[in-house]
């Protein structure tokens, strides 16, 4: 055991005399010590009752031999941080996630790990420190929320944000906003929709590193504190048989996540971290085999923002493990990879089918025949963007418009405001990626307002940054080079013309190669927005979306 170099001997009394200092008793010190790594605080709703869910895995720890010992992570709360200065730490605090985690666990010699977690980067970056640890690590979610109602139909936060473009537009009344507002999140737990928090902890199912149910038990649920007891009961399991982490991550699981993902029509966040998850793991996501494993599965759902279903209604219907079952039936998934159950992902969906086909349609009946997400590529995305194409009306499908270019998302949203966007655009937002925002902000607003005003089937939108997982419409970002790299979206200039096509996978400017080489000659990068502390290291080191914004280690 790892743990025996701070509790065995006769050269760790000093080490066992802090741990009598801290309480534990010589007889828990006999046992594996298990890291509980809470990201719990007082103003992310997703993570204001993960004290409980930690107190259900120790419960479970000890039940089944082993010592648990809590510690803390960060965690940032994407839908208050949007739309001002704080969404530019956003992503980068994956990174602060992952190794707080592994400077833990390496000075404190734990044995294996149960990661409680629940939104947007905190759920990747655990994966990331578990990747990189190769212990028995399984991660636990504080579960969705439940949505709200309003008026007989349900409501969630993205449905807030397009209310403010709704109120702007004159649709609907400040009144009803407020009342929207009162409703939309009427309690603790990940947002109600296919957002990236549920996006995530539904992938963490798909790879294995999770149990079944992960993603869509309630976190208002009983169940949901039995779960978490399960997962301090199963650690000790793993520990005790040898399966880390690293037995579980393997290539092939990315490959099982990635068709699970375009089967639930995910958020386009999840190819950034899946990306970046693999990284850790020692191997590369090609962003190519994305299309091809879309083009051989089928949306199954039509989840919020892309429809009227949450979370609670694919629990329902089987929750993830039922739309695993659907892709083992048509063999779209390996199904002999190792979960932390134990048991392969087959022996896993034994007996669960699909119990509401309206939310889960059956791979012969699909909601589309491809699936929710594409990567595109093109001469303004030669290591390609994305898109959530599960959530774009067939209209915009196939789309050619007239550029309208800004600097920064504030500009964007005040240009939208003030009702200077007009039908047959393409919006350019750049320098937000990576490098140049920096940070890569998730732009909720912009895409949001533009819903709200019944702009969003008729005006595209494309952007260096990147998009909440409740956006919808022909929103597309990750592009990559980013501006502040020298990508050509730095180039673009009001009136060009750009072309979209989605089932084509392109994303073209439409400008002759001796102009572009003109506009290169006189163009010169930016500062980053936010040049002091943390985000100036951060900017210095980061690498492109398009491999997943990680930090570069050289």
């Amino acid at each position: 055991m790892r743990s025996h170099k701070v509790t065995r001997g006769i050269d760790r009394a000093p080490h066992r005399s802090l741990f009598r200092a801290s309480g534990f008793h010589p007889e828990e010190l006999k046992r594996p010590l298990v890291g509980i790594v809470n990201s719990a605080n007082e103003i992310v709703p997703g993570h204001i009752h993960l004290n409980s869910i930690a107190e259900a895995v120790k419960t479970g720890v000890r039940i089944n031999g082993g010592t648990p010992i809590l510690f803390s992570t960060i965690a940032i709360c994407d839908g208050i941080a949007m739309n001002h200065a704080g969404m530019h730490y956003s992503l980068a605090s994956r990174e602060i996630v992952a190794d707080s985690i592994e400077l833990m666990v390496e000075a404190h010699c734990f044995d294996a790990l149960v990661l409680i977690t629940n939104c947007d980067k905190i759920t990747p970056g655990m994966m990331m420190a578990a990747a990189r640890l190769k212990l028995p690590s399984i991660l636990v979610s504080g579960g969705p929320m439940l949505a709200g109602v309003q008026k007989g139909a349900k409501i969630d936060l993205s449905s807030v944000f397009e209310g403010v473009g709704a109120v702007r537009s004159g649709r609907i009344s400040e009144k009803e906003l407020e009342d929207m507002e009162k409703k939309a999140c009427p309690g603790c737990g990940s947002c109600a929709g296919m957002f990236t928090a549920n996006s995530m902890n539904c992938m963490a199912e798909a790879l294995g590193l999770a149990l079944p149910g992960n993603g869509t038990v309630l976190a208002v649920s009983a169940d949901r504190i039995q779960l978490a007891k399960e997962a301090g009961i199963q650690i000790m399991n793993l520990l005790r048989k040898g399966i880390g982490a690293d037995k579980i991550l393997v290539r092939e699981a990315f490959n099982n996540a990635l068709a699970v993902d375009m089967a639930l029509g995910c958020s386009t966040n999840t190819l950034l971290h899946l990306t970046a998850l693999a990284h850790e793991c020692g191997f590369k996501i090609d962003l190519s085999s994305v299309n091809e494993i879309s083009s051989r599965t089928p949306q199954l759902c039509l989840l919020s923002p892309a429809g009227s279903d949450r979370i609670e209604d694919l629990h329902r219907a089987g929750g993830v493990t039922a739309v695993i079952s659907e892709l083992l039936e048509a063999k779209l998934l390996n199904p002999a990879l190792l979960t932390v159950t134990g048991k392969n992902i087959a022996e896993n969906a034994v007996g669960v089918a699909v119990t509401d086909r309206a939310v889960i349609r059956s791979v012969k009946e699909p909601r589309r025949p491809q699936g929710g997400l594409a990567v595109l590529f093109g001469n303004l995305a030669p290591d390609g963007a994305v898109v959530k194409q599960g959530a774009v009306s067939d209209a915009m499908q196939r789309f050619t418009g007239t550029a309208m270019v800004f600097d920064s998302e504030e500009s964007a949203v005040e240009a939208i405001n003030n009702g200077l966007i007009t039908e047959g655009c393409v919006i350019v937002i750049r320098y937000e990626g990576p490098r140049g925002g920096p940070g890569m902000r998730e732009m909720l607003a912009p895409t949001s307002v533009l819903a709200g005003m019944g702009l969003d089937e008729k005006v595209a939108l494309i952007t260096d940054g990147r998009f909440s997982g409740a956006t919808k419409g022909a929103s597309i970002g990750h592009v990559s080079p980013e501006a502040a790299a020298g990508g050509l979206i730095g180039l673009v200039k009001d009136g060009d013309q750009i072309s979209i096509d989605l089932p084509g996978h392109s994303l073209e400017l439409k400008v002759a190669a001796d102009e572009l080489r003109r506009r290169k000659e006189t163009w010169r990068a930016p500062e980053p927005k936010i040049n002091h502390g943390y985000l100036k290291r951060y900017a210095r080191q980061v690498s492109s979306a398009g491999s997943g914004a990680v930090l570069d280690e050289a």
